[in-house]
């Protein structure tokens, strides 16, 4: 789902007169830049500027689309995104330093990693407020992600070597996964049955059968091996490298390295196209995002966006 514009944005916003409900938009948060690239998937161009506060990073959508949530680190914050009117329309206060930000299966809970306390702060979504916390052990988390049944939150940590598992129910941590040195981005194969965390320090990607939650591969990425995104139909995983300037496509059925692709400067988050044939790429230093095809492995566009792009959500 994307909202069509009557007007086109470009680096600065300009105001729109009317909006329409139309396909996807690839959201990009630009660190030093406190916005929103917005990208109309169809064209590849950016399309509107968002302000987003001061250092915005992670995100996640709601399940209608009509509202970002996105990590403010200065602010120590999850500030709200209408997007509609294009403005932060509220901030939650999350403790210092939040980064990463997923969002619950049945869209209750908006969730972020809070690097100094060492916990995972839960935002009901209803009621725009802080709901819980909760410890984790890992030091200085920086992404969380939920399972796709949604009864898991996982987070990973910058100063550990170990995925950790909270019980969402019961509001606590119950179990670990023993992983690579500074594990960072983290994705699940649709069916849910597979994880792969990628392991910036250990310059490599774990494989993990969740059902018996236990590596079954350890494969060799670039260097600096940081994002992570699963192809819709589940048969690829895609692997940004920050210091090769690479990433990595991985084939699940094999779970080795079946291509290499070289994108922009501190390749960081990234995300695949709902319909599985582009992937793109936040080019944190090359201030771009590269658009890779699934069909031949190679880059077939560089859009510029704002100064230093964290990640992309796609919605």
């Amino acid at each position: 789902m994307k909202l069509g514009l009557s007007g086109v944005f470009g680096v600065t916003a300009v105001l729109l007169s009317s909006w329409s409900w139309a396909a996807p938009f690839a959201y990009v948060p630009n660190e030093k830049s406190g916005t929103l690239s917005v990208i109309d998937i169809a064209t590849d161009t950016v399309v509107r500027t968002i302000p987003a506060g001061e250092k915005p990073r992670g995100l996640a959508a709601s399940a209608d689309g009509k509202r970002i949530y996105v990590s403010d680190q200065p602010k120590n914050a999850l500030a709200i995104v209408d997007v509609v009117a294009g403005k932060v329309e509220g901030l939650v206060d999350l403790g210092e330093s939040p980064e990463g930000v997923g969002i619950s299966p049945d869209g209750k809970f908006v969730v972020a990693a809070v690097e100094i306390s060492n916990s995972v702060a839960f935002v009901d979504t209803a009621t725009g407020a802080k709901a819980f916390s909760v410890k984790v052990k890992g030091k200085n988390p920086e992404h969380a992600i939920f399972s796709p049944d949604g009864k898991w939150l996982l987070a990973s940590a910058e100063e550990a070597d170990q995925v950790d598992i909270v019980d969402v129910a019961g509001r606590k941590q119950v179990a670990q996964i023993q992983v690579g040195e500074r594990p960072r981005g983290m994705a699940f194969t649709p069916d849910g049955t597979r994880l792969y965390v990628a392991c910036e320090l250990a310059n490599t990607t774990f494989a993990i059968d969740w059902v018996k939650r236990e590596v079954i591969a350890k494969i060799a990425t670039g260097k600096f091996s940081n994002g992570v995104a699963v192809h819709p139909n589940g048969k690829r995983v895609y692997v940004s490298n920050g210091k090769d300037a690479t990433v990595s496509v991985i084939d699940t059925a094999t779970n080795a390295v079946i291509a290499t692709v070289a994108v922009g400067k501190r390749p960081w988050n990234l995300a695949v196209s709902p319909d599985g044939a582009k992937v793109y790429v936040a080019n944190g230093r090359s201030n771009s995002v590269s658009v890779i095809s699934t069909e031949t492995n190679a880059v077939i566009k560089e859009i510029p966006v704002g100064d230093t792009p964290w990640g992309v959500l796609i919605r």
